[in-house]
């Protein structure tokens, strides 16, 4: 393959929000790349494509994303897989030999996000920090809510609530700065009050409830007071842990929706 030949969509962040994403755009036959961060911070790792940058590859539902360099991204995209990038700043969109014809920002940073280093010809935010026609093109909805996947042209998505949905004791938070252990296993069944985790020497974090641990982030990172850090499940169903999410593929619906909708674009994506 050619990858100048190859409109390509630069996907940031690899989170479980942003796989759903990568998920919708690689099964409609178009070509991403994920640019993740040296040490990702996702909690639902094993719903993550940012989980290959630790494991050097990551299957989600059956599609693979792999760790790579960049001369390895045009074997990577003709084997059928992701490549996945460590680029935080997202370098790659400098590179003459490769076409982006979209980046979507998927990190979920909730802030305004810095210029790209290059223009492209759409970008779309997901979430709150994006405001369409000043620092993106277009603004996805990723708050549960009667506008939740809805693509905006024009203005901003609704504002971070600061707090999670649903029952808020779900989310489990770093109590102070340090560095994470992890006591206990993703997609285990967890007791009320059990150990989760212990940052730094003494401050432990611990199960506000009985369910399933739908989500940890890695063992040794170092962590932040209030960082979310993990997430509980009362239904207490290990199998889902293992499913992108209904909205996670409502995002991911919204962004092809965003993508399709520009036939100078669309008339690229299959060549």
């Amino acid at each position: 393959m050619n990858p100048n030949n190859s409109a390509l969509i630069l996907l940031r962040g690899g989170g479980d929000l942003a796989t759903g994403v990568a998920l919708r755009l690689h099964r409609a036959g178009i070509k991403v790349i994920i640019a993740e961060l040296e040490q990702p911070l996702a909690v639902r790792r094993m719903v993550s494509f940012a989980e290959a940058v630790y494991e050097r590859q990551h299957t989600v539902e059956g599609v693979t994303a792999r760790l790579v360099q960049q001369e390895q991204i045009p074997a990577t995209l003709e084997a059928g897989e992701i490549p996945v990038l460590i680029d935080p700043n997202a370098d790659i969109l400098t590179l003459e030999t490769l076409s982006f014809v979209a980046v979507i920002d998927g990190r979920l940073t909730k802030h305004a996000p810095a210029p790209l280093p290059t223009p492209v010809p759409l970008h779309v935010g997901l979430g709150p920090g994006f405001y369409a026609g000043r620092n993106c093109h277009a603004v996805i909805e990723t708050r549960r809510s009667h506008t939740l996947g809805r693509v905006f042209w024009n203005g901003a998505s609704q504002a971070d609530s600061g707090q999670p949905e649903g029952d808020r004791r779900r989310v489990l938070r770093a109590p102070r700065d340090g560095v994470l252990s992890t006591k206990a296993q993703i997609c285990g069944h967890v007791e009320k009050g059990q150990l989760i985790a212990m940052i730094g020497d003494g401050s432990s974090v611990v199960s506000p409830f009985a369910g399933v641990l739908r989500g940890l982030i890695h063992d040794g990172i170092p962590v932040t007071k209030g960082l979310k850090i993990g997430d509980i499940d009362p239904r207490d169903d290990p199998s889902a842990c293992f499913l992108v999410s209904d909205k996670a593929l409502s995002i991911g619906g919204a962004v092809l929706e965003a993508i399709l909708t520009r036939g100078e674009i669309r008339a690229q994506l299959w060549k």
